[in-house]
């Protein structure tokens, strides 16, 4: 792919299947007949009402095939508790969703294994990580397309193309790495003591105390953060480690040294539409902030982000929420040299 491909955008007014195949007529690939390309996205958490459409992801497919090419839907398994912490329960997720072969096309896998063990380490060389740890299919598949639901998110303000194929490739223990620095922090005058952040912690570190308040136990606590999406009173807020932008900087990190390896085989598309105030990896139905606007594709993560952030404007995120430095992701990307 040339370099000038990796900076070029392209857009698509509306969200439909119709505008998505205007888009994909005017991306260029590097893919040829025969080969395996994989299609990162993410079919949404178990109970999620707000996720992508499987009649994006199937037209996708159907781009693909028509180059000769085979293409497979895949994720990778996650931190936290409910509809894909395991391989099993996340392809189950999936199909529930509609994301299954019968309808797209194409098989759907999990891309570091059922028991999330399928992984391999790269060298990165950064001030956070000397290697991250990410899903072998990065070494299997010929080419992806990096396929993300451009919406807001509670750590790092937005989640687009850069977060797809940062935390959206690592393994799990890349994953907690990442989210380290993140801890809740409970106000008790918001408090109602409903029990939810106990019940949804994936490793018992949220306990109710003898004060009749939950407790948050920080050597047990792996950053997941889904106590803080999930409490119903808004009681949780994130107690930052040393610097509320080391995660940024973490999955630019992540991303930057995934980048090395898959950047000669990549396309990106961003769907800038249902853009809601948090990730897809929560159940239920979440605020829009902003009205749709199409469809973004591109051939760098970092340039398809700031394109998609130019056309819906960073207010609805920073209103959504506030104090976060998103900006942090793409300054510490120039100061590494990633662009």
């Amino acid at each position: 792919m040339q370099e000038n491909l990796r900076q070029g955008i392209c857009t698509a007014k509306g969200g439909t299947v119709e505008s998505l195949r205007m888009l994909l007529k005017e991306l260029k690939t590097p893919f040829t007949p025969g080969q395996k390309v994989g299609i990162k996205l993410h079919w949404g958490e178990r109970g999620n009402h707000t996720f992508l459409p499987p009649d994006l992801a199937k037209e996708i497919v159907r781009w693909l095939k028509e180059m000769g090419v085979s293409p497979f839907v895949f994720d990778t398994t996650v931190l936290y508790s409910g509809g894909r912490r395991t391989g099993k329960d996340a392809l189950a997720t999936a199909a529930e969703h509609g994301y299954h072969e019968e309808f797209l096309g194409c098989p759907v896998i999990i891309a570091d294994g059922l028991d999330g063990r399928d992984v391999i380490e790269i060298p990165a060389g950064y001030k956070h990580f000397a290697a991250v740890q990410v899903a072998a299919q990065v070494e299997k598949a010929d080419g992806f397309v990096i396929f993300s639901h451009f919406k807001g998110h509670m750590v790092s303000g937005f989640g687009g193309a850069l977060k797809n194929i940062s935390m959206g490739f690592a393994s799990r223990a890349q994953k907690q790495r990442m989210h380290a620095d993140v801890y809740p922090e409970l106000v008790t005058g918001m408090c109602s003591r409903c029990g939810d952040c106990v019940a949804t912690c994936p490793t018992g570190a949220a306990q109710f105390a003898v004060s009749g308040y939950p407790a948050y136990d920080r050597k047990l606590c792996i950053g997941c953060a889904q106590c803080i999406a999930l409490c119903p009173e808004v009681a949780l807020r994130i107690l930052w480690g040393d610097d509320s932008g080391a995660f940024q900087e973490k999955l630019v990190e992540t991303a930057a040294a995934l980048w090395k390896i898959i950047k000669d085989r990549t396309v990106f598309i961003n769907a800038v539409v249902k853009i809601t105030t948090d990730c897809d990896c929560l159940p239920g139905t979440h605020p829009v902030i902003a009205p749709d606007f199409g469809f973004v594709g591109g051939y760098h993560p970092l340039a398809i982000d700031r394109a998609s952030l130019e056309i819906v404007g960073a207010a609805p995120f920073e209103k959504a929420h506030p104090g976060i430095r998103w900006q942090r992701q793409f300054i510490y990307s120039e100061e590494i040299g990633f662009k």
